[in-house]
């Protein structure tokens, strides 16, 4: 077989439900969601809604935010499609292997591998500067050389907290999905108290005069600021990763993934329309402005549970993107793509331990030692990657002999599908030019695995 014709190799859904049925199947639609909104609402509730008013669409950022959701749910849709459709582990690697081929499943992969493990390092030094910043105010204070990434010229050797986390979320996963699920059921539940509670409080500060003008940036304001907000919702696709361990796929994959951008648009606009309302938006352009819109209305009680809200978000994306990551280097050495032990589950836990360990390195490494500020936008673009295939991708899915959705389809296909991809498209577009720069460097890499390791140990057939 020649090189071109291992890379258009397709693999066979049946192979992929039979390596995949050892996995335990114990979540239902609502745990889900919890996953989904746990990795969607994070910090950024608290942050991004001020500082999108002040500086692109004023009080029309609740606009902002629906357009947001309303291209957002296209490419939504052709995710609880793809795994209703195909409910295996691997999201849109395995995905891109049975309808595209080898090839394009390994950059998919490769691109879900560079979103989530970059997204979690990033996330885990905003808990640690959270946390450090929280315990202060007990009078405890970390030692400089452990608040971190490693810089000896500025004192500092490893950020112990952003490490200390991930391998807390690991040890927690490792025990087993129904524990995991349940503890993240918990922390979604205090994090969306603590939205309700700032929601409550700040309604009767509202003042509707700071809604006016509504339009201060016009209505170009309003798919400025869309563009920006974006980005808040991603990590809905992480759900899909999911559907191997779950009851009725085909009923309960499509309730999880749009249900999360439903729950997700309500508490943004909430946020957004009150805070807006509680101060003017020329006054959000600040680090925290919910925190700021409360100390300025004398409400400080609320600013400090805030911070409990902001760690609890944080917590819940942690653990929704490290069980996805562990999910997806499974699928990718269970096809031979990478090390065939990552691929193999635990006889008595039924879980992929040593994937999720690699992970957790990794992770550690990117979150302990290295400066990530620079590094976060390449987030984005290995999303908007594998949207704009997942959404072209319900074409020849439709097409497709050996599978026979009787799940959820995607409504007006192939027009919304190809809507989708030109919009994922166009935002990957207005990225940075450094941003595209690093990101050429990380599928350089990949290519070079794939080709001088991974198409010579496949196992797709």
């Amino acid at each position: 077989m020649s090189v071109w014709e291992k890379m258009l190799k397709k693999q066979s859904l049946d192979k992929y439900l039979a390596k995949d049925k050892q996995f335990v199947k114990s979540m239902n639609a609502f745990d889900l969601m919890s996953l989904g909104i746990g990795a969607v609402i994070g910090t950024g509730i608290f942050i991004l809604p001020g500082t999108v008013a002040a500086l692109k669409a004023g009080p029309a950022i609740v606009l902002s935010f629906v357009v947001a959701a309303i291209v957002c749910s296209i490419a939504a849709m052709c995710y609880a499609e793809f795994s209703s459709a195909m409910p295996i582990a691997g999201s849109a690697y395995s995905y891109g292997n049975v309808v595209f081929g080898e090839f394009t499943g390994w950059v998919l992969g490769w691109a879900l591998i560079l979103e989530y493990m970059l997204a979690v390092a990033a996330v885990s030094t905003g808990f640690s500067a959270y946390l450090s910043s929280f315990l202060q105010g007990f009078g405890l204070e970390i030692p400089k050389i452990f608040s971190g990434p490693f810089d000896p010229a500025h004192g500092t050797y490893l950020n112990l907290f952003a490490v200390l986390i991930v391998w807390l979320i690991t040890w927690m996963l490792s025990h087993g999905m129904k524990e995991s699920v349940r503890i993240n059921n918990v922390m979604v539940i205090v994090k969306i108290t603590i939205i309700v509670i700032f929601l409550l409080v700040g309604a009767f500060y509202v003042k509707p005069a700071n809604w006016h003008p509504f339009l201060p940036f016009g209505v170009k304001g309003i798919f400025k600021g869309a563009s920006t907000v974006f980005f808040a919702y991603l990590g809905f696709d992480a759900v899909s990763s999911s559907a191997a361990e779950v009851k009725n796929p085909q009923r309960n994959m499509p309730i999880g993934i749009i249900g999360t951008l439903i729950v997700a648009t309500i508490l943004y606009i909430l946020v957004s329309a009150v805070l807006t309302g509680m101060v003017s938006y020329k006054d959000l352009n600040v680090a925290n402005p919910v925190t700021y819109a409360l100390q300025k209305v004398g409400q400080n009680w609320v600013a400090g549970i805030i911070s409990i809200g902001a760690l609890a978000g944080m917590f819940t994306m942690m653990i929704t993107m490290i069980y996805s990551s562990s999910r997806l280097v499974y699928s990718i050495g269970r096809d031979g793509l990478l090390p065939k032990f990552l691929g193999q589950l635990q006889s008595k836990t039924h879980l992929p331990q040593h994937s999720l360990i690699l992970v957790t390195i990794i992770i550690s490494i990117l979150g302990g030692l290295i400066p990530l500020d620079e590094l976060t936008n390449l987030v984005n673009i290995g999303t908007l990657i594998a949207f704009t295939f997942i959404s072209i991708g319900i074409i020849p899915l439709r097409r497709h002999k050996e599978i026979k959705n009787t799940g959820f389809k995607v409504p007006l296909s192939p027009v919304l599908p190809i809507i989708s991809a030109i919009f994922c498209i166009g935002l990957m577009a207005i990225l940075p030019a450094e941003t595209w720069i690093a990101s050429l460097i990380w599928f350089a890499i990949g290519l070079l695995i794939y080709f001088t390791y991974g198409i010579h140990h496949e196992n797709i057939s």
